[in-house]
């Protein structure tokens, strides 16, 4: 009797016609994860940093691996077969397991350690991250934390994708497969040019936005919804013919005199309170505040390593951002 083993040449119980059993990789269930939740060769390509052809070439090689069609092109883009359907799902299952696994046997009860990939919004980490890394490096000399920028939309995106361990973003996170755990609540405050006269008002009301024209970032930040708001219940002017991809860059526009706009109390604290600033931040009336926290898979559990990060996040912020944050 034959024993079926993956990757390897068999002969039936009769002795006549071998064949190759193709192994199915961990890679290719990954890239058809992503590549099934957004139905995109190129976009599927670009969250997993490879080329399209390679992605290409993978479920080229799952699809001869499983013997039948997962994915069938339509002008509306590609849309799952029912077997496609079926793999996608026990795919998710077995990379989740997979997932858990590794965050067991790296953490587990040992807490922080190893290698961990932090994703993080560019309006929170350069204001915050510095001095938590500073604490995790004295208590953690092991630990090696790599951390990459990107847009709120991007960052969750690159989590569900396997490229990051966890991500340091703002609610909400929109997405049913990400756990999202609150640290602090930040305050979001109006930033005009010094020159205007609202820049001697100790708070601004909604009413007193009324007349500005605010400037905002890329749609793919969390912060432009909520710049988007504030205008729409105010009554002001959001411009279309410029949206900023760095807190600096609506300083320096604000700054011109090309419009207001609202940034978060770590950003002012650290770039805008400065004796030599051609901005000013007032509070708003009543406050507008922004949750921070940490989110990771929900396939990943509830690492030690992921708890302590927040723990160390939420003492950092407790100890030297009080004045501005609240917890």
């Amino acid at each position: 009797m034959s024993v079926l083993k993956l990757g390897q040449t068999l002969i039936d119980d009769g002795g006549k016609i071998p064949w190759q059993v193709t192994e199915i990789t961990l890679r290719q269930l990954r890239y058809f994860a992503v590549l099934a939740r957004v139905l995109q060769y190129r976009r599927a390509a670009q969250q997993l940093e490879i080329s399209q052809p390679s992605l290409s070439l993978q479920i080229n090689a799952l699809e001869e691996a499983i013997g039948a069609q997962l994915l069938e092109r339509k002008r509306s883009g590609l849309i799952l077969t029912p077997a496609g359907r079926d793999v996608a799902q026990k795919a998710i299952g077995i990379l989740a397991e997979v997932d858990g696994l590794m965050h067991r046997s790296t953490s587990g009860e040992s807490g922080l350690g190893g290698t961990l990939r932090l994703g993080s919004s560019p309006t929170i980490a350069p204001y915050l991250m510095p001095r938590v890394l500073r604490r995790l490096h004295e208590k953690y000399p092991e630990l090696k934390l790599i951390i990459r920028d990107g847009p709120s939309k991007d960052l969750v995106e690159d989590l569900l994708a396997g490229k990051h361990d966890l991500i340091l973003t703002q609610a909400p996170v929109g997405h049913d497969e990400v756990s999202f755990h609150p640290l602090f609540r930040e305050p979001l405050l109006l930033a005009v040019d010094t020159a205007s006269p609202l820049a001697r008002s100790k708070s601004a009301r909604l009413q007193d936005l009324s007349s500005l024209t605010f400037i905002t970032l890329d749609p793919a930040y969390t912060l432009h919804r909520q710049i988007k708001d504030v205008c729409e219940l105010a009554g002001a002017k959001l411009r279309m013919d410029f949206e900023g991809t760095s807190l600096d860059a609506l300083r320096q526009m604000v700054s011109l005199g090309m419009g207001v706009t609202l940034v978060p109390g770590l950003y002012s604290r650290s770039e805008v309170e400065r004796a030599d600033s051609d901005v000013c931040t007032i509070p708003l009336s009543p406050p507008r505040l922004r949750q921070i926290g940490l989110a990771w898979r929900k396939s990943s559990g509830t690492p030690v390593a992921f708890v302590e990060m927040a723990e160390h996040i939420r003492d950092v912020a407790r100890s030297e951002f009080a004045d501005c944050v609240k917890l």
